[in-house]
Order: structure tokens, then C-alpha cells, then sequence
């Protein structure tokens, strides 16, 4: 197996390149949040609103301003699905089979083995007012939690997700951002519902190329914590060699002397640099905090679970890329009522070369733009 010695540098700008950040604001075109989301091959979803939700930071980071309804209208018609990848993700329709090993498969979260060994009885009701009414979500349903968990779901919520979680249901939309539950026979379309189970290595030769790509450059263990998988290195390395040796990867040396990157066969090891962007919190180029500080001297941390005086750089923290390099943190807040972007604090990276405010102004500008606010307001 041959192997190419190439420089970190080489690799964080393939890296940031692949991203495909756009350069100035603009507005999405029909088909480029279903082809955003293809690329990228899973988009966090977060509820957290200080700024925007999760996902449309990612989105709209890449493609500009896009209407909330054509994502809601590739959900409904099964172009896309929600469900675990990093997190709960939006994910590529072709990946249905593929998740359909963990949706038929024992690995799931304690709360929803909890519902339905304990509220196994609100089943058949719940899925036949669903068969009756069509897409439901929690809001439709009586009960109440009972306070003894963190999320305190009733148990009606907590059989709805329950029922995601194993394929049974779908999310075909959100309403307010709360899920909309269907029967997934009425969601996903026949070719994907009905498509034989793939063999596990089928499953992980696909996922590692498909986040490969979607990356520009990973390590082995990046690959896995892309898709959160089990088992560790004796489960999935033996399949990325594999891959590496159809020549569909290519195994790549830094000049670090760390663990080897994997890139796409035809990958040029270099890229175009980043124009300034705020970077979501959970935007993919964040997902693995060991990959980060290697690849750009960054530790990421969110500080939104802290209390006040615990936190450093604020409550909801954007990090500032610019070039090839993450420059810089930026506390915002998004006030719509106002129509302000308000910059309530920014901490430059140590020994960032150049203006980094200057940046921050080019980037959150654009980013007031596509949130639709009028002005960007230093604290």
C-alpha cells in the first residue's frame, strides 16, 4: 500500500476547501439545501436559537439564505430524514437502509428502551391516531413527565421518539422546530423502505467514504466519531485499508508525525483558502476536538451547559475562520425584534497575524444578512 508524506498545512486547507463556505451573502437556489446535505452527508440539528438553529448556520454558512419550507418539503417527501449520524442529523435518503441495523438492532438510548418497556401499553394507540389523523407531534398528545428525568418527556413524547428511533415512525416535518411523527411507510419512499438490510461491512465501507469526502481529510478514529460508531479501531480500520487498497482512498503521511489522514483517491492535497465565517458550534469541521487542536491549534469548547460565571467566552460562541485558520470567538446574539446581530464579546486566537476585527466585520455582516437583521451591533 503506498503512502504520500504531505504537509498539515496541505491537509487543513483540503480540509476547509471542501467546506465550501461561500465567499459573500447570497441567496440558495431550488436544490442546493438537498445538495448541501448530500455533501456534507449529515447537518446537526440543535434547538438552540441564541443566533439561529444549528442546522441553518451549517446550511446557510455553505449556501447562503434558504427558505425553512424547502427543507420542510424534502422531509415530507423523503429526500432527506432525521435521524442519529454525529447526532440527530439530517441525513441523505440513500442512507435509510444503512441506519435500519440500528433501528432493528439492540443499541438504543436508555430512555427509549425505558418507554417502551414502561409505556409499551400507548403504543397501538399512539401509531393508530397517526394512521387515523396523519403527521402528529408531542403537542397532540395528553400527559405530562413526571420530573424524575432531565428531558421530563410524557409518555406520550417518549413513545413517539421511541418509535423514531426504531424506523417504525419518521419525522415528516417540524412545526416551531417540535417534530411531526408519520408512519415511515407514508414517508420514505418504497425503494429505501423496502431495500434488503446491507452486510455491516457493506454499512462502514460506505460511512467511512462517505465522511472522507464530506471532510476532505480524517484520521481512522475522526472517521468514527463522524458517525459516533462502536467498537473502536478493530471494527472499521481493517475497511478503510480496504478501501484504501481498491484505490478509492488514498493513505496520506503529515509531516507531524501523527496518525496517517485518509483522503478521496483524487483529492489534490491542497485548497482554496476559507473567506471570513462564523462557524456554527456543532458544524461538522468541529465535530472531533482531538482532529481540531491537530489540525488547527483550536480547542473548541461550548459553554452554553454552563452557568454564567463558568464560562469563558460566552453563551452560544461562533469560532471565526478566516483563510485556513479558525482566528477567533465570537459571542453573538441574534435580536429579530431589533433586527440586530449583536457581538456581545470577541476573543482573538493568540498570535493571529492580520486584523481578525476587520474579519469578524466581513463575516458577521454577511451573517446578519442571511438571518435577514439589518445591522451588526458591538457590545
Amino acid at each position: 500500500m503506498a503512502t504520500t508524506t504531505v504537509s498539515l498545512s496541505a491537509i487543513r486547507r483540503l480540509t476547509v476547501s471542501t467546506q465550501a463556505y461561500a465567499p459573500r451573502f447570497r441567496r440558495a437556489r431550488t436544490g442546493d439545501v438537498e445538495g448541501a446535505i448530500r455533501r456534507l452527508g449529515a447537518v446537526q440539528l440543535d434547538s438552540i436559537t441564541a443566533v439561529d438553529r444549528a442546522h441553518r448556520l451549517t446550511l446557510s454558512s455553505r449556501i447562503g439564505a434558504y427558505s425553512e419550507q424547502e427543507l420542510q418539503g424534502l422531509l415530507t417527501s423523503g429526500r432527506v430524514f432525521e435521524y442519529w449520524a454525529h447526532e440527530a442529523c439530517l441525513l441523505p435518503i440513500e442512507l435509510w437502509p444503512h441506519c435500519r441495523r440500528t433501528m432493528e438492532g439492540g443499541a438504543h438510548w436508555r430512555f427509549h428502551e425505558r418507554a417502551m418497556r414502561e409505556h409499551g401499553d400507548l403504543v397501538e394507540p399512539v401509531l393508530e391516531r397517526i394512521r387515523e389523523e396523519g403527521p402528529l407531534g408531542s403537542r397532540d398528545f395528553e400527559g405530562a413527565g413526571d420530573g424524575t428525568e432531565m428531558w421530563n418527556w410524557k409518555p406520550a413524547k417518549a413513545v413517539l421518539e421511541a418509535l423514531w428511533d426504531r424506523g417504525v415512525l419518521a419525522v415528516a416535518g417540524r412545526q416551531s422546530f417540535q417534530r411531526r411523527y408519520d408512519l415511515a411507510e407514508r414517508v420514505i419512499p418504497r425503494a429505501f423502505l423496502d431495500a434488503p438490510i446491507p452486510d455491516e461491512g457493506e454499512t462502514l465501507r460506505t460511512l467511512a467514504l462517505l465522511a472522507v469526502r464530506a471532510r476532505g481529510a480524517l484520521t481512522e478514529p475522526a472517521i468514527r466519531e463522524h458517525w459516533r460508531l462502536r467498537g473502536g479501531r478493530a471494527r472499521l480500520h481493517h475497511h478503510v485499508l480496504g478501501l484504501v487498497d481498491e484505490g478509492v482512498l488514498r493513505e496520506v503521511n503529515p509531516d507531524d508525525d501523527g496518525p496517517p489522514f485518509y483522503v478521496d483517491a483524487e483529492a489534490e492535497l491542497d485548497g482554496a483558502a476559507a473567506p471570513p465565517a462564523l462557524l456554527c458550534p456543532f458544524d461538522n469541521v468541529l465535530w472531533d476536538r482531538p482532529l481540531l487542536e491537530r489540525l488547527f491549534g483550536f480547542r473548541h469548547v461550548i459553554e452554553v451547559y454552563k452557568r454564567q460565571h463558568e464560562r469563558t467566552y460566552g453563551y452560544y460562541v461562533l469560532p471565526l475562520l478566516a483563510g485556513d485558520r479558525i482566528i477567533g470567538r465570537a459571542d453573538l446574539k441574534a435580536d429579530r425584534a431589533e433586527g440586530v446581530l449583536h457581538v456581545r464579546r470577541f476573543h482573538p486566537e493568540p498570535r493571529v497575524r492580520g486584523d481578525a476585527r476587520a474579519k469578524l466585520e466581513r463575516a458577521a455582516t454577511r451573517l446578519a444578512r442571511v438571518l435577514g437583521l439589518d445591522e451588526v451591533r458591538h457590545a
